[in-house]
């Protein structure tokens, strides 16, 4: 029996899917046009993970919590774990209308950072999921910390953890700018080191916790495999293996 191959690991940026100016407010018309280009696609093997947008950072921000500040406080911990729990619904609703077959992995439940606060996501019944036809579709959320209570995971981490772990074969992050921008606006092809482009990286006007694109950057330059940033123009493009908006290489370094 030949070895499966590793999944593609999409990541579907919170200000695509939702209306980050308006709290708790999907953008429905955009979320289900991404929802059919995936479903169009068939891609065999997939894993999916979204942001919070509108619904899990305001609630972060609220309770002081972040990637590196955490909480004890148990009903900021239900509140941001409900919320995101509201999104991932309406993106698995979208996706089972589009004829995808996705299922919920919350990772709350599933994971935690460790003692150098590093994440930690199990990927046994992600890998059976994959293994029966499922497409998990996991979500930034709160992640019980150790000597911190619990701090916030945000998507970018999960993707570059799943990549890692599962051996993905490419990895892309759907977002609103197709791809890293220069000082012209112009997309940057290919980035190798941080610090070649940290001039031109700047976070979102919107609330976020998880560190905007510099924090997209940062995270993907750590993976082995390369990704692709791209807007929701590229997915198709990316799905089809192809290499939409700004590839992310970090293996050489």
């Amino acid at each position: 029996m030949s070895e499966r191959a590793g999944p593609v690991v999409l990541k579907l940026g919170g200000s695509v899917i939702t209306r980050k100016d308006q709290p708790e407010t999907v953008d429905e018309s955009k979320l289900d046009a991404v929802a059919a280009t995936i479903g169009e696609a068939a891609v065999d093997s997939l894993v999916i993970v979204h942001g919070g947008g509108s619904f899990g950072h305001p609630a972060a921000a609220q309770a002081g919590v972040s990637l590196a500040s955490g909480t004890h406080d148990t009903t900021a911990i239900s509140e941001i774990h409900a919320a995101m729990g509201r999104l991932n619904e309406a993106v698995l609703d979208a996706l089972h209308e589009a004829g995808v077959p996705a299922v919920p992995v919350r990772p709350f439940s599933a994971g935690y950072r460790d003692e150098s606060g590093a994440v930690v996501q199990p990927t046994g019944a992600i890998e059976t999921m994959l293994g029966e036809g499922f497409v998990p579709v996991l979500h930034g959320d709160v992640f019980t910390t150790v000597d911190a209570g619990a701090t916030i995971v945000s998507g970018d981490e999960l993707v570059v953890s799943l990549a890692a772990s599962l051996a993905a074969q490419s990895v892309g992050l759907c977002t609103t700018v197709p791809g890293v921008l220069d000082e012209d606006e112009d997309v940057i092809p290919e980035i190798e080191r941080f610090d070649a482009v940290e001039g031109v990286l700047s976070g979102s006007d919107a609330t976020d916790v998880t560190g905007g694109m510099a924090g997209k950057v940062r995270a993907l330059l750590d993976l082995d495999t390369p990704a692709q940033i791209f807007d929701p123009d590229g997915l198709a493009a990316f799905l089809g293996s192809g290499a939409p908006g700004t590839r992310i290489d970090g293996s050489s370094q």
